[in-house]
């Protein structure tokens, strides 16, 4: 399967995606830290077998199929022996059963940080890539969103990435609504992102789901894996919880943001 990218920046970068690894823009960096700015020129074999790891439940392992974890994080830019920051990884940890084996396989660190606001668990300037997964909606209900970016832009190497994977709101949409349904728009990460500082390198729609018509009954919740069934007076049918179980996990942006050298 392949997937378009939307060449919003940096052209010739996003022209690299078009392998199985992501090819990665080269700068004065590159012989000083050649693990973080070198393209990859072959498959990751020890991310692979992190992803097919039996330690990952059965659970986690059917999701692969909606949240493609060697796609993301090949376009992310992930390498070996990176210092890894995971922003609330949550108590099942899904992305967690994979980047802290590849990162103990290959040298590199792992950090989740579930309480952003006592900070990053590593040196200011010393993370080499961070990753926000689906929290972007309840950093805006919260107004911690605009914080948080400049927390993580504080974090990170120059050079470094900010991996961000959002549910998806259509473009136009209000975020003070959106956000309370657990999606928000694409405009709305990549101005806050650049308000920190962060540059946008690179969009993927791998991601993308047609499906989701982003109008559910219980928001983005109702949707696998939450699979939220009943609430306010309302119970879905049987026919409905089918309905909404064949649309599968959410539409959602995947963005690549670096800071500046």
């Amino acid at each position: 399967m392949t997937y378009a990218l939307r060449p919003l920046v940096l052209m010739a970068t996003v022209a690299g995606l078009a392998l199985a690894t992501p090819a990665v823009a080269q700068t004065s960096r590159a012989a000083q830290d050649p693990a973080l700015i070198q393209p990859m020129t072959q498959e990751d074999e020890v991310l692979k077998a992190a992803i097919a790891s039996d330690s990952r439940s059965d659970a986690d392992r059917a999701r692969d199929v909606h949240r493609r974890p060697y796609e993301s994080l090949t376009f992310w830019g992930l390498r070996p022996g990176l210092s890894v920051v995971e922003i609330q990884p949550g108590a099942n940890g899904w992305w967690t059963q994979i980047l802290q084996p590849y990162a103990d396989a290959t040298g590199g660190t792992y950090v989740p940080v579930n309480r952003i606001q006592d900070g990053l668990g590593v040196p200011d300037g010393s993370a080499d890539f961070i990753l926000v997964a689906r929290a972007f909606h309840n950093w805006h209900r919260a107004g911690r969103t605009d914080d948080f970016m400049a927390m993580f832009f504080t974090g990170l190497k120059p050079g470094g990435i900010l991996a961000v994977e959002q549910h998806r709101a259509p473009e136009g949409s209000d975020v003070d609504q959106s956000a309370a349904t657990g999606y928000v728009p694409e405009s709305y990460v990549i101005a806050a992102a650049l308000k920190a500082g962060f540059e946008l390198e690179a969009s993927s729609d791998l991601n993308a789901n047609p499906a989701d018509d982003h109008s559910h009954p219980f928001g983005v919740w109702t949707l696998p894996p939450v699979r939220r069934s009943e609430g306010d007076g309302r119970v879905l049918t049987e026919a409905e919880r089918a309905a909404y179980d064949a649309i599968g996990e959410s539409d959602r942006m995947t963005l690549r943001f670096r800071k500046p050298e």
